[in-house]
């Protein structure tokens, strides 16, 4: 099980952060979230991914923060379809240069009480993983968890994210969830605002007893 730590923002945070040992850590390019990132992702260990998390953008603001940044990966968070998610693939692909990391793209699906898996089929290979993550006012650090009884039907091979409101709280739901079949694509926890002091800046001590309880 992997782990990606989202809404990072603070440069003393994203070091002290980094020193965990996540897999991933995701920066928010979006102006109107509390966690927008605005600035230079200081130097990571390389066994970290680095992940832009965009809500409908332009293709070419997505591409000049994966350039500027040596971004992993992209966490598409808004309404984009399949032929967008291709056409970033293209697009990065044409202008790769031979040093630049390989791109891997997250698709976010928003999910309450029930969800419609069909929607999916479109993404499956244009996409390297689904991100589940709870339906709230805000496309992302909701602070809420969703029904995961839903995953009971996901009809797919894709590994996915699960996210949404998951906390120290939740530890044991977690334990539970995993123990379970519906877990058997899950390929990583994706945590953010449960984990805050204030908006983007990460609780160390929390994070850490996190980690270890869950044996990432």
């Amino acid at each position: 099980m992997k782990l990606k730590i989202c809404g990072m923002k603070y440069q003393d945070n994203i070091t002290q952060v980094a020193n965990l040992q996540p897999d991933y850590l995701g920066f928010i390019f979006y102006k109107q979230s509390k966690r927008y990132f605005d600035g230079n992702i200081p130097e990571l260990p390389k066994a970290i991914k680095k992940v832009g998390v965009f809500v409908d953008a332009e293709i070419d603001y997505i591409l000049s923060k994966v350039k500027t940044h040596k971004l992993n990966a992209i966490q598409l968070h808004g309404n984009e379809s399949s032929d967008f998610c291709n056409e970033i693939k293209y697009q990065f692909e044409r202008s790769r240069e031979p040093n630049d990391n390989p791109i891997e793209i997250i698709k976010v699906f928003s999910i309450k009480d029930e969800f419609n898996f069909d929607v999916l089929k479109p993404y499956e290979a244009v996409c390297n993983y689904f991100l589940f993550d709870t339906k709230g006012q805000l496309p992302g650090g909701n602070g809420y968890t969703f029904n995961w009884e839903v995953l009971s039907n996901y009809p797919s091979q894709k590994p996915y994210f699960l996210s949404g409101g998951i906390g120290l709280n939740e530890t044991e739901d977690i334990k539970s969830f995993l123990r379970s079949p519906k877990s058997k694509y899950c390929y990583a926890l994706d945590v953010n605002s449960k984990f805050e002091i204030e908006a983007g800046l990460k609780n160390l001590e929390e994070l850490a007893t996190f980690k270890t309880d869950l044996s990432f």
